[in-house]
């Protein structure tokens, strides 16, 4: 995933000029952004500043970016900045810069977090590529807190005895989706 072609596509289309690409890559990767300021625990208000910021520095620093495919580190190293400069400037108490830390323990965690946005975003991929029967079904399977095997029932109209081999043919439908397919291929590290 870390050469993810459509990465690559979109960084290109975007530096080009093309709006409809930057619109897709916010897409993509705010919720990335999000994920890393939520673990400096920042207000909302802070959240959107960082998030603005990041993009701002983007559009600077997209035509010289000498790798597209490393986009997804290069967001988080550059939201983990940002958090860091905003807590420096608003707050008594000097934070410790985490890009600037000499742990590998913050470098594994800015990876873990792209990792799980990749595959969160593959999971997106291959659950749009589902019939809207299986998406509907999968959804109400999947909210918090499920739904009832009788609300189902009802919402979807289909027998209550129906709804557990149609959950099984669907996740099999998810699970040799193409998107989903290059994930397991990815082997077990990947899962």
């Amino acid at each position: 995933m870390r050469d993810d072609p459509t990465v690559v596509a979109l960084v290109t289309r975007a530096r080009d000029g093309d709006k409809d690409a930057w619109d897709e890559l916010v897409e993509r990767y705010a919720p990335l952004v999000w994920s890393v300021c939520r673990r400096y625990r920042l207000a909302a208000a802070d959240t959107d500043d960082v998030g603005q910021s990041v993009w701002l520095r983007l559009v600077e620093h997209l035509p010289g970016l000498r790798e597209p495919a490393a986009l997804p580190g290069w967001i988080a190293t550059t939201t983990q900045r940002e958090c860091y400069r905003l807590l420096r400037a608003t707050s008594r108490v000097e934070p410790v810069d985490p890009a600037e830390s000499t742990e590998v323990v913050e470098e594994a965690i800015a990876e873990e977090e792209v990792l799980r946005h990749e595959r969160r975003a593959v999971l997106r991929a291959a659950f749009r590529e589902l019939s809207q029967r299986c998406q509907a079904l999968l959804a109400l399977l999947t909210q918090d807190p499920p739904a009832a095997y009788d609300e189902i029932s009802r919402q979807l109209h289909v027998p209550i005895g129906s709804i557990g081999p149609n959950r099984a043919r669907c996740l099999d439908r998810l699970r040799r989706t193409p998107a989903l397919a290059l994930l397991v291929a990815g082997g077990p590290d990947e899962n």
